[in-house]
């Protein structure tokens, strides 16, 4: 990972770290979609052996040692205010143990590619919390118009037309969306009330994921004192999920978030599922129906109209149409 990501200062959601160029920012946000895109395959090879409890565990107490180690690298200082403690249990509750552990209980009854699918719709979440609850964002019309559309595309992928019998699948992929509902709290938690606290962008992940870890060791004996069966398979997917799905992607995350705002860094949910669903296809031999990529074409339109990128593109052509008008000599207007 580039090291200018670590001492990354903190700044204002939708400015730019200090230190840390757009370049750095674009390339650490695209590591982060193709390692957020394999952990899906990393968390079903992984209950192969291992309980959904148990993935969870160690992801984040493997990835808050990861993190750890760069934070005595470093030699940086916890942060002393009581306020920024509770504000990042909070955190630590809504955008790791909650989401994990819903995440790993349904990856045993959907596809790995399905779930990165449905992971696609954190940015409609995000826009929603971010619009409408913390109100850090203000949603225009089309706006709103492309989180129905969003919606209307987790519709298409649920497919209700071949029957709602309240099977597992149904389940778990209702749990799978409220796991992305929580990641859209969370992104949207941050802008409203960690965006200025001074924490550099590694420390910001430690303590979202240490203190994850630390909740998830006091749960050790309900959740994961269970048999386990081991393979080297097993063992490298749970190492690559914690230390890096779970480590060093989130300092790249945390970076983007500062950089580009929540609502703009959560489409790295445009990345994840097509690695998602190529590692899957070709790994593990999954297939797809055809309402779940249909499905995932219009929550991504959803995505575009929810964030006001096809009116920003529209404007913008027309700007320089009228920039071109402008200087074109009399003769030919």
């Amino acid at each position: 990972m580039p090291t200018a990501s670590l001492s990354t200062a903190t700044a204002p959601a939708d400015a730019p770290a200090a230190g840390t160029s757009q370049l750095s920012i674009a390339v650490q946000f695209t590591l982060a979609g193709v390692v957020w895109g394999s952990s899906f395959l990393f968390m079903k090879i992984a209950l192969g052996g291992i309980s959904p409890a148990q993935v969870a565990w160690s992801r984040l107490v493997l990835g808050a040692l990861a993190l750890g180690l760069f934070v005595l690298l470093r030699r940086e200082a916890l942060p002393r205010q009581l306020k920024i403690w509770g504000h990042m249990t909070v955190l630590a509750v809504s955008f790791c143990v909650v989401p994990f552990l819903l995440f790993s209980w349904a990856q045993q009854h959907v596809t790995s590619g399905l779930a990165s699918i449905y992971n696609a719709t954190t940015p409609i979440m995000t826009a929603i919390m971010a619009g409408l609850l913390f109100r850090v964002e203000k949603l225009k019309r089309l706006q709103m118009a492309g989180i129905a559309l969003g919606i209307l595309g987790v519709v298409v992928i649920i497919g209700p037309w071949q029957g709602l019998d309240l099977s597992q699948s149904l389940v778990a992929q209702l749990a799978i969306l409220g796991a992305t509902a929580c990641y859209g709290f969370s992104l949207a938690y941050m802008r409203r009330f960690v965006s200025s606290t001074g924490m550099s962008a590694l420390m910001f992940s430690f303590l979202n994921i240490g203190i994850a870890a630390a909740i998830m060791l006091v749960l050790t004996p309900v959740l994961v004192l269970t048999p386990v069966q081991l393979d080297p398979w097993i063992v490298v997917s749970v190492i690559l999920l914690g230390c890096l799905g779970t480590g060093v992607a989130y300092i790249w995350n945390q970076n983007t978030v500062r950089a580009w705002g929540p609502t703009r860094a959560s489409t790295v949910t445009y990345i994840t599922p097509l690695v998602g669903v190529v590692l899957g296809a070709i790994i593990l031999g999954e297939r797809l129906s055809w309402n779940e990529p249909v499905g995932a074409l219009v929550v991504f339109l959803g995505i575009l109209l929810a964030q006001n990128r096809l009116r920003l593109r529209r404007r913008r052509r027309n700007d320089e149409g009228a920039d071109a008008a402008a200087s074109a000599p009399p003769s030919s207007r």
